[in-house]
């Protein structure tokens, strides 16, 4: 069973639907405990980086996302639930999860059309990232956001993939259990769907 997180934004039945096209059990939920439970854990968001951090706070959800990747289950990041592994974002400044990893989260800058929306091509920097298998490098996958992960300010061991729209950004990270993408896997066709495959048959390390 995959654990979808609903922390109020995000269109999480999309999400479930792609997970139930790919023959994966999953449920949307707010409970900790269900969270807790679940065999792997995907994090969606769209929208205001401040808002979805104060709503996993508020249902106290923050704790089950730590154990949840203390344990070495898979946990998967959507857009906004990437961003929410740093601790530092330009959009809520004061507003944060206990950082997951070093990084900055930063405004697209203003010699393009912000936010980005539309589909774009992901490089593949990890080609081994178990995420990946089955997809062709340079792929291209739908993206809707006015920030990004700085590629400068994060580890390049786990830069999975970046994205170029005015700046080269990070838009997939990889570290032990822990998986982030920019982009909407829900959205983003057979590519987007064999990424959810992959990620279902993860196992606990």
């Amino acid at each position: 069973m995959i654990a979808i997180i609903d922390c109020g934004i995000g269109n999480l039945r999309s999400v479930q639907k792609a997970l139930e096209a790919v023959g994966a059990q999953a449920l949307v939920t707010d409970e900790p405990a269900e969270v807790a439970a679940a065999d792997a854990v995907i994090l969606p968001g769209v929208g205001a980086y401040g808002d979805a951090v104060a709503s996993v706070k508020a249902k106290g959800l923050d704790e089950a996302i730590y154990d949840t990747i203390a344990l070495g289950k898979p946990f998967l990041g959507i857009c906004v639930g990437l961003q929410m592994f740093f601790a530092t974002s330009e959009e809520s400044p004061d507003a944060g999860l206990r950082g997951i990893t070093p990084g900055s989260i930063v405004r697209l800058p203003d010699s393009v059309k912000v936010p980005e929306m539309g589909w774009n091509n992901v490089k593949f920097r990890r080609a081994d990232c178990p995420l990946f298998e089955g997809v062709p490098d340079n792929s291209r996958f739908y993206l809707a956001h006015s920030y990004c992960l700085d590629l400068q300010s994060v580890s390049p061991a786990i830069v999975a993939g970046t994205t170029t729209y005015g700046v080269e950004y990070c838009s997939a990270v990889w570290q032990d259990n822990l998986f982030g993408v920019q982009f909407h896997p829900e959205k983003s066709g057979i590519n987007g769907l064999r990424i959810l495959q992959n990620f279902a048959e993860l196992e606990v390390k």
